[in-house]
C-alpha cells in the first residue's frame, strides 16, 4: 500500500510518502519539506499569528496536490508542539478541515516518544537490548526507556531548539547571561521532568531527529549522501568542543557547517546546549544517531494495526 505521511512539526512541514506493507521496511517514494518554524510564530498570548496559519494551510493545499498525483491509499496526518500548545489550537485545526479537508491527528509528547521509540527498536532490532532514546525538536525534548517495542518510560519536556532561541537568545551571538540562564533552565526542566529516570539502565544510547543529526554531522559523522546505514555518532566530548565556537558564530557562519542548513542554523547552538546538558544528566558519552523517527514510528503502527485487521 502507498501511505503519505504528514507532519506538521514545530520546525517544518513534512509530507512523507512511502510505499509499505506489514513485515517489511517502508520505502520512501517522495519527500517534500517546507520551512515554516511554528514554534517562533507566536504572539504574546501564546496563539499562532493568522499569517503564519495561512502560510500553513497554503502549504497543506499544495501537499494534497502531490498525494493525489502520488495515489496515496490513505493519509496519516498529525501535528505536534507548536499547535499542540498554541492557546488557537482548535480554531486552527478546524480551519485546516475546513479549507483543506485534512484533519490532522494532535499527538501528545508521550506519544511522539513512544512511536519514535518504535521506529528505533525496529531499525536497531532486539540484539540491541535496552534502549535509551533522545529527540530534540522545536519545540520539545522526548526521551524514552525500555527493553521492548512499547517503551517503559516516554516522557517530553519544553526545551525544543526553536522555542528556546526564540525565548532566551535576544541576538544571533547570544551574550554570556542568556547562554548561562538557559542552560541553568534546562537542567532545571531535566531534574523535574526527567528526574526518574534510571541512570545508566539501558545497553544502546541512541538520538533521532535533525537536530541530533546536524550536530553529529558538524562533529564529523559521515553526509546523508553515504547512505542511511553508515553508522554515525554524536559525543559528550565532540559537543564540549562545539559549544564554545557556536556561541560565537553569527546565524549565517552557522549556516556555512556541513550538514546545517539554512533554516535551522538559528536553533543549533539551543540545540546543542539541550543536547550537552541531556547528555551530561543522563551519564552518556556518545549516542547512536538512528536515521528513523517519529513518521517512520507511525508508519511502522498503522502497518501492524493494518496486519491484525488483515487476520
Amino acid at each position: 500500500m502507498r501511505l503519505g505521511v504528514l507532519d506538521v512539526g514545530s520546525n517544518t512541514v513534512h509530507l512523507l510518502i512511502v510505499d509499505a506493507h506489514a513485515g517489511a521496511a517502508p520505502i520512501p517514494a517522495m519527500s517534500q519539506k517546507y520551512e515554516l518554524r511554528l514554534s517562533e510564530q507566536l504572539k504574546d498570548d501564546g496563539s499562532i499569528k493568522k499569517s503564519s496559519v495561512k502560510t500553513l494551510i497554503d502549504v497543506l493545499h499544495e501537499c494534497n496536490s502531490f498525494i493525489s498525483d502520488h495515489d496515496c491509499d490513505e493519509l496519516l496526518a498529525f501535528a505536534t508542539s507548536a499547535i499542540r500548545e498554541s492557546s488557537n489550537s482548535d480554531e486552527i485545526l478546524k480551519k485546516i478541515k475546513q479549507e483543506t479537508g485534512i484533519e490532522l491527528q494532535v499527538l501528545d509528547g508521550e506519544h511522539e516518544a513512544a512511536l519514535t521509540f518504535l521506529a528505533v527498536r525496529r531499525w536497531f532490532g532486539w540484539s540491541s537490548g535496552r534502549l535509551l532514546v533522545a529527540d530534540i525538536g522545536g519545540g520539545s525534548l522526548e526521551v524514552a526507556i525500555g527493553a521492548d517495542e512499547h517503551p517503559e518510560l516516554a516522557k517530553s519536556t519544553p526545551l525544543g531548539a526553536g522555542r528556546l532561541t526564540r525565548d532566551f537568545f535576544s541576538s544571533e551571538v547570544p551574550s554570556a547571561d542568556e547562554i548561562k540562564t538557559l542552560r541553568k533552565h534546562a537542567q532545571k526542566f531535566l531534574v523535574t521532568d526527567f528526574g526518574d529516570l534510571i541512570q545508566g539502565d539501558f545497553d544502546h544510547a541512541v538520538a533521532t531527529s535533525k537536530t541530533f543529526k546536524q550536530l553529529a554531522r558538524i562533529s564529523g559523522a559521515a553526509p546523508s549522501s553515504e547512505g542511511q546505514r553508515v553508522q554515525r555518532n554524536l559525543t559528550l566530548a565532540s559537543l564540549d568542543e562545539w559549544v564554545p565556537k557556536l556561541t560565537e558564530m553569527t546565524v549565517a557562519q552557522r549556516a556555512q557547517l556541513p550538514g546545517v542548513s539554512a533554516g535551522r542554523a538559528e536553533q543549533l547552538l539551543a540545540g546543542a546546549i539541550v543536547a550537552q546538558e541531556t547528555m551530561k544528566f543522563l551519564n552518556l558519552t556518545a549516542l547512536e544517531i538512528c536515521p528513523w523517527a517519529l513518521r517512520e514510528g507511525l508508519i511502522l503502527r498503522r502497518l501492524d494495526w493494518f496486519a491484525d485487521d488483515s487476520e
